[in-house]
């Protein structure tokens, strides 16, 4: 899902309203979380990722080519007969560009397997259809009006971001998925592939922080009513339209936060190896950084929401809210910063859970 911001960060395309699922940085922005990774892994953790992730029919996989594959299995569905098929778009067949690597039959059974072991442990009907209990591990939904995770707020579950992160970290230390997480993970490579692209949806704002608003369009808290209204839900920005980047087009806020500046490419660039090695390290045991930094991401979130206002949108238009800018240009400005900052602390801290794990 790559939709750019303005002439800023790329040009733009016109997308769906609702996803099948959220798909943080398209898979351009997964890999060049995954690159930087790369570069950072220490001897003794590079082996074990190299050993992983080309155990079966893959070759030469490293963690830039592997970060895409959660969002390759959104290529799995689900017939009226109860079974899974790993289907190709022929209108789409640039969605397969990342998938490649993974396109032989046992990785597709792979992924079909990954797919009908996860797809009803919960309910996910984002638009009225069910979706896929694995849908939601790319995402949580707490406030903006909160400056720390906890489990105990309004868009957490058991089967969400940083849970499913929690999970893939418990298999790769050899020790059980704590309770509730109703994760099925098979073994340590499906682990390390939902980790080099989960880390990455982790540092994507709109995939952490949410804005909540009642019917006139201003912002509430859903902590305070202990519910959230699902007619004015703006599905992690899902369903709020930007009609000024694009004027007669329904590009929506989300999506437009799931590009990366085009100057970056794919790959990790001196630039952000630069960033990369100035990140702090984390404090603590690893199976407390998934909540500190989904902490860190719900700040930056709101810097993502600074400047924006919202309203209804007029009927017959797809998405709920429309969103107006105090200065359009300063906005995409600071996006853009945002962005290289986000995605140089995804890559640094793939690489330093993994030699955290792998020391």
């Amino acid at each position: 899902m790559v939709v750019a911001l303005g002439w800023l960060l790329g040009s733009l395309v016109p997308v769906a309203l609702w996803p099948t699922g959220a798909s943080a940085w398209g898979y351009e922005g997964h890999r060049v979380v995954g690159a930087i990774a790369d570069h950072l892994l220490k001897p003794a953790a590079k082996a074990q990722v190299e050993r992983l992730l080309n155990e079966g029919d893959t070759h030469g996989i490293d963690l830039r080519k592997a970060a895409p594959w959660l969002d390759c299995v959104k290529s799995v569905a689900r017939h009226d007969d109860g079974r899974f098929h790993y289907e190709v778009d022929p209108e789409h067949l640039e969605y397969e560009v990342p998938c490649t690597p993974f396109n032989s039959a046992r990785e597709r059974a792979r992924m079909v397997d990954y797919v009908a072991r996860n797809w009803s442990t919960c309910s996910y009907k984002p638009d009225g259809f069910e979706r896929g209990c694995h849908n939601t591990f790319h995402f949580v939904d707490v406030a903006i009006q909160r400056n720390s995770f906890d489990r105990a707020l309004q868009g957490t579950n058991p089967h969400d971001l940083v849970a499913a992160i929690s999970a893939a970290i418990a298999v790769l230390q050899d020790r059980p998925i704590p309770p509730p997480f109703p994760f099925s993970i098979r073994d340590k490579k499906e682990a390390l592939l939902l980790l080099a692209h989960l880390i990455g949806d982790l540092h994507q704002p709109l995939h952490v922080g949410a804005v909540y608003l009642d019917p006139g369009g201003q912002p509430v808290d859903p902590d305070a009513t202990h519910q959230v209204d699902p007619l004015t839900d703006t599905i992690g920005g899902n369903a709020i339209q930007d009609g000024v980047a694009v004027p007669f087009q329904t590009i929506n806020l989300h999506r437009e936060w799931d590009d990366i500046p085009t100057d970056l490419g794919d790959a990790a660039t001196g630039e952000l190896m630069d960033a990369a090695r100035l990140v702090p390290p984390s404090p603590g045991a690893p199976d407390g950084w998934p909540v500190a930094w989904a902490t860190d991401t719900l700040l930056v979130a709101h810097d993502a929401f600074k400047g924006l206002s919202f309203g209804p949108t007029v009927p017959p238009a797809q998405s709920k809210w429309v969103v107006a800018f105090d200065n359009h240009m300063d906005y995409l400005h600071a996006v853009d910063a945002i962005k290289r900052r986000q995605l140089a602390k995804g890559g640094a801290r793939l690489a330093e859970l993994l030699n955290a794990i792998w020391p």
